[in-house]
Parts: C-alpha cells; structure tokens; sequence
C-alpha cells in the first residue's frame, strides 16, 4: 500500500473531509520541504512528503464533526490512531512515528497526567530529524478556519495557551527549523 492509497481509503473522493485533509497535509508538507531546502536538511524529499500527507491520517477516527470527522475516539488520540493505521498497512516506521509524535510541540508523561489527557502514559515527543521538522511544519496550519499559514506571533500565542512548556518545546524546535519569513 502507497501513503496515498491509504489516504484515498480513509478520505473519500468528494468529502469534505478529503479537500480538508490534503489542503492542511499539502501545506505542511510544502513548508516541511521549503524548510528542508533552505536549511539544506539531509532527509530525502519523497520521505518529507510522505510523512507529512500521514501526519494526520487518525483523524477520521476522532469525533471532529467541524473537520467532517465522525468517529468516536477524542480529537487528541489522532496521533496514536494514525500510526496504527500506519502500522497495520505496512508503510515504513519513520511515518507512524510522525504521526503518533507531531501534537503539540510533542507531549509528555508529565502533559498527560498535569493536563488530564486522554492518551495512554508515554513520551509522544518528536525525536528524530523527520519527526521534529513535520511537528514544526503543523504548527502553521490549521484544519479550520482559512487555512492560511499562521503568522510566528500566532503559532507562539497558541503553543503558550497550551503550556509554557510547550511553548519551550516549540521554540527550540524555532530555534532548530525558523527560517526569515515564519
């Protein structure tokens, strides 16, 4: 199965669900290989690509009804639900981690007890280069409203809502990934 198979199964042709889908995975992923160029990354861009069109693949798992998703499990467990599917279609491991690592600015065991959430204990924090670049990517786009790229001051008020670690997290990834112009 091909990233994009999984995708046509999960996010029918004339959904609604489908334009939101790739309109946010295809934005990502093109800041994700904008970035990956200009900071001249040693990832290969088919690899980017992939990665960042599954990143959010669980979410037609979730109960999302504003993003036409109608499942039953939270919004918060689409990274978990995504690299299983992942898993189970035998793609490669490097996206199921992208997927289960790239909430947030990444999450902890200390997130998940302190914030109350509704994921099983672990560490969900990006680690390698891949993870870490799909992780910042997302944070410039939202699945609703115009989906247009989120300014920096934007993206930084949002991650501080969250927690000041967060907020922390998603600096050193600025500090890893920011390029003139986020």
């Amino acid at each position: 199965m091909t990233y994009q198979q999984l995708i046509d199964l999960n996010y029918p042709p004339g959904s609604a669900r489908r334009v939101i889908y790739l309109s946010h995975c295809n934005a990502v992923s093109d800041l994700a290989l904008e970035i990956a160029r200009l900071k001249a990354l040693p990832l290969d861009p088919e690899d980017i690509r992939a990665a960042a069109m599954l990143h959010d693949i669980g979410i037609c798992l979730t109960d999302a009804p504003d993003i036409d998703c109608h499942g039953s499990e939270h919004y918060l467990r689409h990274g978990l639900l995504g690299a299983s599917m992942i898993r189970q279609a035998g793609l490669p491991e490097r996206w199921a981690r992208v997927a289960e690592r790239h909430t947030g600015a990444g999450i902890t065991d200390e997130d998940i007890d302190s914030q109350h959430l509704p994921l099983p204990h672990g560490s969900y924090m990006p680690e390698t280069l891949l993870e870490r670049l799909v992780c910042y990517a997302d944070k410039f786009y939202s699945k609703s409203g115009d989906m247009k790229r989120k300014t920096l001051p934007r993206v930084i008020a949002s991650m501080e809502r969250i927690s000041q670690s967060t907020l922390d997290r998603f600096m050193k990834l600025h500090m890893e990934f920011g390029t003139e112009g986020l």
